[in-house]
């Protein structure tokens, strides 16, 4: 008999193998450790891991299915409320959202409510099942901006009841930065993005790529000449922060959205590409959030040494602590309580080192984290031919700088309603990083939920 307050180990390839390839790292449960997980739920009546979940998930719905071996079941009790299980099992921080709020985490661990996800989203996949298409449609048409979480589900729930609804994504790709940002080994775009934006298509949602909103065309226009009756702009934040040291614009540096991008969308890693990317022998990536973890560790794959610069302590670092654990496992060096002076630049133009100093913590700022300070005395510098600069994103000012009437804040981000999505511009709804800055796939599916739910009442005359 399994312990009930363990979780079931999920099988992960081993580290030393993994870190040569960009083949997935968590392997999954098979259907009996699924089975097994699943028993461990206590189908509370008050299940506080819905309220845990940005897309309230009947969790205990379908973690019970698991446990009967109905995964059919299971999985239209997921899609009910999610347009991207398999991506949301992989990606989502569980531990600080529905697997946080698990009863079963008081005495014991938390049920995997995100392998378990993941499991059955899988598992319909490979059967070939679908959501269910709207039986008619209602003859009103709703243009999304973008095909990340956000775009992908607000057009997917909004097809469901009934919408005319076309994607417009400025890549040439779909999935936003599902198939950008998040890397091979952590989400695999063949089998699980692209089948998951297949199952969106599958609702009606028509998507064309290659439109850049602002540019070959833009909001108002598609309101005005095109007969879009409402927006949503889930646009996403892929504008990149630099530090504003001496040396960022040497060759050898890179935010992390271009080196990511270069890797996941166009394929830099693979020799059957032909996509440019300055390795690096040593590189230290700066930052420390779930993007400065995708980015050492693709770094690493490619044959590098890397380091992570962070300038506070591990306890401060931003990373989900799986993504951190990882990182460890595969050699990815921790340079903590670290900040970056200066990158050192050859005749050439590229890199040849980065000046740091070390710091300590003192009072904590207005994040509640304590404020790093540095120590004098202790610059030093750190030998690496490659930086590549983790520290967050901001949205792209094209769309709001060519839009009459919509608002934005000091940061660039529009303004939108939190519980509708709507904008300061009539039939214009917003949602997800172009409305809150760099934040989850999850937090940003949320909103386009929310968004989708704001323009049917919109559309419906529900509206307040």
């Amino acid at each position: 008999m399994a312990d009930v307050l363990k979780k079931v180990p999920v099988r992960e390839q081993e580290p030393k193998v993994r870190a040569t390839n960009f083949n997935e790292v968590c392997l999954g449960y098979n259907k009996d450790e699924a089975m097994e997980e699943a028993s461990r739920c206590l189908n509370c009546k008050n299940a506080k891991c819905i309220t845990g979940c940005p897309v309230n998930i009947n969790i205990p719905g379908f973690v019970q299915e698991v446990k009967n071996g109905d995964f059919k079941k299971a999985y239209e009790v997921i899609s009910q409320s999610s347009a991207l299980p398999a991506i949301c099992g992989r990606v989502c921080p569980q531990e600080s959202q529905c697997e946080g709020k698990c009863i079963r985490g008081i005495k014991g661990e938390s049920v995997s409510i995100g392998k378990l996800e993941r499991f059955v989203a899988d598992w319909a996949r490979e059967q070939g099942i679908k959501p269910a298409a709207p039986a008619q449609k209602n003859g009103k048409k709703v243009a999304v901006i973008g095909s990340g979480p956000a775009g992908l589900t607000c057009a997917g729930d909004l097809a469901k009841l009934g919408y005319d609804v076309t994607i417009f994504e400025a890549l040439h790709e779909p999935g936003g930065v599902l198939v950008y940002g998040i890397p091979e080994f952590r989400l695999p775009k063949l089998d699980v993005v692209a089948k998951e934006v297949e199952n969106v298509k599958s609702l009606g949602v028509k998507i064309e790529t290659n439109v850049i909103i602002g540019r070959s065309i833009t909001i108002d226009e598609l309101m005005d000449e095109e007969g879009f009756e409402a927006v949503f702009i889930g646009s996403g934040a892929g504008l990149p922060m630099f530090m504003g040291i001496p040396g960022e614009t040497a060759r050898g540096v890179f935010s992390a959205n271009e080196y990511l991008t270069r890797n996941n969308l166009m394929k830099a890693f693979r020799e059957d590409y032909d996509t440019p990317i300055a390795t690096g022998k040593k590189v230290a990536v700066v930052g420390g959030g779930n993007v400065a973890m995708d980015a050492a560790r693709t770094a690493l794959r490619l044959g590098a040494e890397v380091h992570i610069v962070y300038r506070r302590s591990e306890a401060e670092l931003p990373a989900r602590a799986e993504e951190v654990h990882h990182a460890k496992e595969e050699g990815i060096i921790f340079d903590l309580l670290t900040n970056p002076k200066e990158i050192l630049v050859d005749e050439n133009d590229a890199v040849k080192g980065m000046t740091c100093i070390r710091m300590e913590l003192g009072e904590p700022d207005a994040s509640g984290r304590r404020r790093p300070v540095e120590v004098p005395g202790s610059e030093f510098t750190l030998d690496v031919d490659t930086v590549i600069m983790s520290l967050g994103t901001s949205p792209n000012p094209l769309i709001s700088s060519t839009t009459i009437g919509l608002d934005v804040n000091k940061r660039k981000c529009i303004i939108a309603d939190e519980e509708t999505g709507k904008t300061s511009k009539d039939g214009v709804f917003a949602g997800g990083d172009a409305v809150t800055g760099a934040a989850t796939v999850i937090l940003a599916m949320g909103a386009g939920k929310s968004a989708a739910k704001g323009i049917h009442e919109f559309l419906s005359g529900q509206a307040n």
